[in-house]
């Protein structure tokens, strides 16, 4: 699966009029053996389930054989389906103020939120319960390896969260360690000569945006074919953990550096596909370079869906012109599907990691966190510049929709990494 500077013009070529008939052919077998065409190409069921197109038999046979794998879950339960129940008891995991590793843009309680009503909710799966989250069978796992995270904010916060969880189960200050070089965030557990690592990669291929700190640009501008890139420097990982999605929502095309342009050229080599076909390429680098460089007799390695924002509250009853501001309920409707994800991406990344010969675990985590409006940061966080008077006087007009509190929901998405990881 090389791919190369034609990437697009090659996937034009496929849609070759001669293919038209064997097309034709494919429908009419579908259609013919009683499969639903239209569920057969989109996703499937109303709750958007992931169910990628390579979960064989024969891998279900063989998911026992998976590095770090305890034993298989009991029965077909799919704990990316399920319901948010109320829990005074055991959530959250830990406490704001306790973890000192959680950034300023993620502690809510801190910056004023007056409820804690977000931190009390337990996903709970539909026909199954999920194990217990273990921060010491996660630290022995670990002892002298190397877990990584890549992506951007939002893989950065289920870093901290893994972090946060795992914090307490190391007394001792001077056992542990954090620190920040360049476009990484590394926590050292010494005691187990372990690392949980954070690298930004908002693309995963080289773009524009790659300064861990100054990354906002007003044209977005992603390099084709460049994911070594960055990669040279996961080599090693021996649990990797994958997101991007937000920062490919600029539109409805996204500008492609070609291979040897330079994105200080004055004039670019540029093309604009459709984001879907642009997320595509990244998406098929990503699983090119997991090819190469993932023993997968020794590793693992996971991708984390979409993240979704709650910026419009008509999407869910509320008013015209509302956001997350001030919501403190969850939505209700189990076939809820706001209109900031895009089922196209998710349709790629179900179509591209279904081809992957090496075990890729996909962590479904977007239909579950579509119901939590009221888990967002909202205006409960650091502002980084001064608000106007406008904006103190129109809270809605600054909130931030996207990330999370912690603690929060971002700590059941790592549940659910530690069940797959190892009841998978």
């Amino acid at each position: 699966m090389k791919q190369n500077s034609s990437f697009f013009l090659s996937k034009r070529a496929l849609f070759s009029p001669c293919l038209l008939p064997l097309f034709a052919l494919a429908v009419l077998v579908v259609v013919l053996s009683g499969q639903d065409f239209i569920s057969f190409v989109h996703l499937g069921t109303q709750r958007h389930t992931f169910r990628p197109t390579n979960e064989t038999v024969r891998d279900r046979l063989s998911i026992e054989k998976l590095p770090f794998v305890i034993r298989r879950m009991e029965g077909e339960c799919d704990i990316f389906d399920g319901r948010w129940s109320r829990d005074e008891q055991s959530r959250p995991h830990y406490d704001e103020s306790e973890c000192p590793y959680i950034q300023p843009q993620l502690t809510c309680q801190e910056h004023g939120r007056p409820d804690k009503d977000y931190q009390h909710w337990r996903w709970q799966p539909h026909g199954c319960g999920l194990p217990r989250f273990n921060a010491t069978l996660m630290l022995e796992t670990l002892r002298g390896k190397r877990m990584m995270f890549v992506g951007d904010s939002l893989n950065r916060g289920q870093f901290i969260s893994l972090v946060c969880l795992l914090h307490s189960a190391i007394p001792h200050n001077d056992s542990k360690s954090m620190e920040t070089k360049g476009s990484f965030q590394i926590f050292t557990a010494k005691d187990y000569n372990a690392t949980i690592e954070f690298y930004w990669a908002p693309f995963l291929l080289e773009s524009n945006s790659d300064d861990a700190v100054i990354h906002r640009m007003k044209d977005r501008i992603v390099r084709e074919g460049s994911i070594d890139k960055h990669g040279q420097h996961w080599k090693g990982a021996d649990v990797l953990v994958f997101n991007t999605y937000l920062w490919w929502m600029t539109g409805l095309t996204m500008k492609i550096l070609q291979r040897g342009g330079s994105f200080t050229d004055e004039v670019k080599d540029i093309v604009q596909p459709s984001t879907e076909d642009a997320y595509r390429m990244a998406m098929t680098s990503m699983l090119e370079w997991v090819h190469r460089n993932m023993d997968p007799g020794k590793t693992r390695v996971f991708f984390v869906t979409m993240s979704p924002s709650h910026e419009k509250s008509k999407d869910w009853g509320g008013e015209e012109g509302g956001n997350c501001y001030n919501e403190t309920t969850l939505v209700e409707d189990p076939t809820y599907w706001g209109s900031d994800c895009r089922k196209g991406v998710m349709q790629v990344v179900r179509e591209v990691l279904g081809e992957s010969e090496v075990p890729i675990t996909v962590l479904n985590i977007t239909q579950l966190s579509s119901y939590r409006k009221d888990a967002h940061t909202s205006i409960y966080k650091k502002q980084w510049t001064p608000l106007t008077p406008q904006q103190i006087a129109n809270p809605v007009s600054y909130a931030d929709c996207v990330h999370w509190c912690l603690p929060g929901l971002q700590d059941t998405w790592n549940e659910l990494l530690f069940s797959k990881l190892f009841y998978p």
